[in-house]
């Protein structure tokens, strides 16, 4: 770890870290070559010699770097059954997030809200209040777990499919608008079925967090992943392309088959 924060020192660059979830614990990895074998492995096998292609590292570097990641378990290898002389190298944890410079982030909703629960009483206030201050005092220490928090959206929106699920993917979506509204999550309408798009208004996750400059809505877009995974018995992606973070005023996710063409 010191090792690759001197690394990062010594290219002028902060260090961002990210955080791997293995067998043995929680592993960090802050060198920017880890970092970047890490990110080709990202959803996919690849052989030694593609890691070096994609990577544009020396092999010498390359092959340091995975008997490191190895040995910590991030990542796993297995023979190629196509060539038993080849490793095919795959990502074994689990990202939880990363951990990078402290960033200013402005929290001058936090007052209001507390002040609107106070006199409304409203629990929706206080729970949103909570969910907010929690992750705003993360982000302010440099600290990003959009990964757990998407993990975490899937497993609620699994439990939520269980209860809202229909063959009918016209009754499904309305089941889907109608459980945001009674919930106070954001008023969702339904833009296009194909492929799927929906808008969110007064979005609870994010409508009141800082600008970031990019998208925020990591819980929202796991829910939906569940859902749609489940209605159509295949992985989905929910991609958002527009989030109050990012100036916008609305949320707008696009759903799409795992590994379509976007």
């Amino acid at each position: 770890m010191k090792a690759e924060v001197e690394i990062s020192a010594r290219t002028g660059s902060p260090p961002t870290i990210g955080l791997f979830a293995t067998e043995d614990g929680i592993r960090t990895v802050g060198s920017p070559v880890r970092v970047k074998i890490l990110a080709v492995l990202r959803g996919r096998e690849l052989s030694f010699q593609e890691i070096v292609g994609l990577t544009q590292k020396a092999k010498s570097t390359v092959s340091a770097h995975l008997r490191s990641l190895l040995k910590e378990g991030i990542i796993g290898e297995k023979p190629d059954l196509a060539d038993s002389r080849r490793k095919i190298f795959y990502i074994r944890s689990r990202f939880l997030g990363e951990i990078s410079p402290e960033t200013e982030c402005n929290d001058d909703e936090s007052d209001q809200m507390v002040a609107a629960f106070l006199q409304g009483g409203d629990p929706s206030i206080f729970y949103k209040m909570m969910f907010r201050t929690i992750r705003v005092s993360l982000m302010s220490k440099g600290i990003n777990i959009d990964p757990i928090l998407r993990e975490a959206g899937f497993r609620m929106g699994q439990g939520l499919y269980a209860a809202i699920a229909s063959p009918d993917l016209s009754v499904l979506l309305d089941k889907t608008v109608k459980f945001w509204k009674e919930h106070n999550l954001g008023q969702i309408v339904v833009e296009n079925n194909s492929p799927i798009t929906l808008i969110v208004y007064d979005c609870f996750e994010c409508d009141d967090l800082p600008l970031l400059g990019r998208p925020a809505c990591a819980f929202d877009a796991g829910i939906l992943e569940a859902v749609f995974s489940g209605h159509f018995k295949a992985d989905h992606m929910a991609t958002e392309l527009r989030c109050y973070a990012m100036g916008d005023d609305h949320c707008k996710f696009v759903i799409r088959p795992v590994g379509e063409p976007k």
